[in-house]
């Protein structure tokens, strides 16, 4: 017979130290605040991801709270009965926070005290909370305090099993993985835009969180910064003017690429050269250009050549940022697999 894991180890490859589990309570999802819950938490600074709606089972109620059943002196002998009334076949929503190595703390300041009597204006509990410990002992119940965050590292992990499953690996989409793909001002004038991201999506790359914007002067500013601080080498053309004029209030559509390692040089190698009349056939500027870098100089403009996707992971984080908002890191959704099969026990 195999021998028993130690405690938590049938979760692996999570650092908890950066991730808490959140759990709304059924009263949260009764009273229809789970929303402004996980709102709050990300407005905290916290990205929020997986989030997943559930029924409660009793043994999942039972191990989320091991520690009070497990300190009989201390709370009340019906506990067990209290834990399953409030539990069992109730609805519930999980999600996963992440943040820095302070994450437990900042989120247990965050929902406030456990009694919402208590709990100080601005924490989730002292807002939104409408019971007290007074009146669930009265009523031989749970205090419905809305919305649970994990302790610790060491809670996290075994809240993580509960609720989530054992066996499961968390994959966050990270920036090696990730390019962001920018369809120009000429690609959307065109209605080139659905043939375009067609085109990378044949790749093989996963085409997630297509938005339409009209761009704001800063953004191709600090897109193109390189262009602006290296401008010395295009003494033909006044590129602050030129990037102004090609995008400033003009319409572009940008999404995500997901694909595996590589993924930024396998899009650009499928762009193709800047200027389109060098393109290679089969590239989508090759097949989709109509314009040349010798009527662009000729015109003092920018060339349109349709499309841009990341340099590197470094570009991609930044372009993320450019486009989507720095704090809109929810959109990299994480990657639960199915869980393992578990070891013989």
């Amino acid at each position: 017979m195999s021998r028993k894991p130690p405690s938590g180890a049938v979760v692996e490859g999570i650092d908890f130290d950066r991730w808490a589990v959140v759990l709304c309570k059924p009263d949260a999802v009764e009273r229809g605040l789970v929303d402004a819950v996980l709102e709050r938490i990300e407005s905290a600074g916290v990205s929020v991801h997986a989030r997943t709606d559930l029924v409660a089972e009793p043994w999942q109620a039972h191990v989320a709270y091991r520690d009070t059943l497990a300190d009989p002196g201390r709370f009340p002998a019906d506990l067990p009965a209290r834990i399953e009334d409030a539990y069992a076949g109730q609805p519930i929503t999980v999600a996963l926070a992440h943040g820095g190595p302070d994450i437990h703390t900042r989120l247990r300041r965050l929902i406030g005290h456990t009694d919402p009597t208590k709990a100080v204006p601005g924490t989730i509990r002292g807002d939104l909370g409408q019971d007290s410990v007074p009146a669930a002992d009265r009523g031989g119940r749970l205090v419905r305090n809305l919305v649970h965050t994990s302790d610790d590292p060491e809670a996290a992990r075994r809240e993580f099993g509960t609720w989530y499953g054992p066996g499961r690996a968390l994959k966050v989409s990270d920036f090696n993985r990730c390019s962001v793909i920018l369809c120009k001002p000429d690609a959307v004038e065109r209605g080139l835009v659905d043939a375009v991201l067609e085109r990378i999506a044949a790749e093989g790359a996963t085409i997630t969180n297509r938005r339409e914007f009209t761009v704001q002067p800063w953004q191709v500013h600090v897109h193109y910064w390189d262009l602006l601080v290296d401008r010395d080498w295009f003494p033909d053309r006044n590129i602050p003017a030129c990037l102004d004029e090609a995008y400033a209030g003009r319409s572009v559509t940008v999404a995500l690429a997901h694909g595996e390692p590589g993924v930024h040089t396998r899009l650009r190698d499928l762009l193709g050269h800047y200027d389109p009349t060098k393109a290679a056939a089969g590239t989508i500027r090759g097949d989709l250009g109509d314009d040349s870098l010798s009527a662009a100089l000729a015109e003092k403009r920018l060339v349109h050549n349709l499309v841009h996707t990341s340099d590197d992971p470094d570009a991609a984080r930044r372009d993320f940022g450019t486009w989507y908002g720095a704090g809109r890191r929810d959109l990299l959704t994480p990657d639960l697999p199915a869980p393992s099969t578990p070891a013989d026990a």
